[in-house]
């Protein structure tokens, strides 16, 4: 696998698959690699014959200087997993390849992105991402970008962004990866101590609790959430939201009648983390987070 960091020199390697006709595969990240981020470029390789893998700490989807900051980094060792994975090639921009000087455009998606994330980070945050998404799809220009459902609010935001815009990419959302206690792989895992670690295992279990009482034929949607609001609570995390949406429009549900998305974010700590189920009451949709069972594709 080669590593290249600007965008004249990643043409220049995609030039021959492209001439070709090779289906390019997108993986985009912000380093600190895990599993999850592994399962990604694995079905990029089953896919496509051609794999990319972005590598940028995005500064325009943090609302917080601190939070930029302690973002855990280390390009040898994401290179490495990269490789190991199926990756072919690695693009690692620095800030100033994709924000030179002067730069003022912003990709913007309205309505899905107002909510959960947009309220609790700010609608800037959305914006990075759909700004930087699309440099990147124009600089890489893939068949196929790889997503995990696990920030599956941002997976709905980019899909519409790829209709609305006309943007040739399929855009796949792969499960997610869970860790043997439940605990959904992130990045910022790495942030937590051992004791908050073992307390952000209650964003899995109070999901858990949520689909476990829908299965038992529950499907009052507040009457679904209070246990789990306990369970957050009896865990001492800070919960931003805990909610019932469609998946479609993220707009909250009164009664759970058809699939519907639970979504949380809380805090453990110092470390901001979010978590998803999406749950059918007629179907053992469930069962994975509740047998913690959710393995890489």
């Amino acid at each position: 696998m080669k590593t290249v960091s600007t965008v004249q020199e990643l043409r220049d390697e995609l030039a021959s698959a492209r001439r070709s006709g090779e289906s390019i595969g997108l993986v985009p990240t912000m380093g600190a690699l895990h599993a999850g981020h592994l399962s990604l470029i694995e079905a990029a390789r089953r896919q496509c014959e051609v794999v990319v893998v972005s590598l940028f700490v995005n500064p325009a989807q943090f609302n917080d200087a601190g939070d930029l900051s302690k973002y855990p980094r280390d390009e040898a060792r994401d290179a490495a997993l990269a490789a190991g994975a199926g990756a072919d090639l690695m693009f690692a921009p620095g800030v100033e390849e994709v924000y030179p000087a002067g730069f003022a455009t912003t990709v913007s998606v309205s309505a899905l992105t107002e909510r959960l994330e947009g309220a609790s980070r700010g609608r800037g945050h959305f914006d990075g991402v759909t700004t930087v998404v699309s440099k990147l799809f124009n600089m890489v220009m893939p068949d196929v970008a790889f997503f995990g459902q696990k920030d599956a609010q941002q997976a709905l935001v980019i899909r519409r962004m790829v209709r609305d815009l006309n943007i040739p990419v399929r855009i796949e959302v792969c499960p997610i990866v869970r860790d043997s206690d439940g605990l959904a792989l992130s990045s910022r895992n790495a942030l937590l101590t051992a004791s908050e670690r073992e307390q952000a295992t209650a964003l899995s279990r109070a999901l858990a609790v949520v689909a476990e009482a829908t299965q038992a034929g529950e499907r009052d949607a507040e009457r679904l959430l209070a246990p789990a609001r306990t369970e957050l609570e009896r865990s001492g995390v800070t919960t931003e939201y805990l909610e019932l949406v469609s998946p479609d429009t993220l707009e909250p549900v009164a009664r759970v009648d058809a699939e519907v998305l639970a979504l949380v974010a809380a805090r453990v700590g110092t470390t901001r983390l979010i978590d998803n189920l999406l749950i059918h009451p007629v179907a053992a949709a469930a069962s994975a987070v509740a047998d913690h069972d959710e393995r890489p594709l």
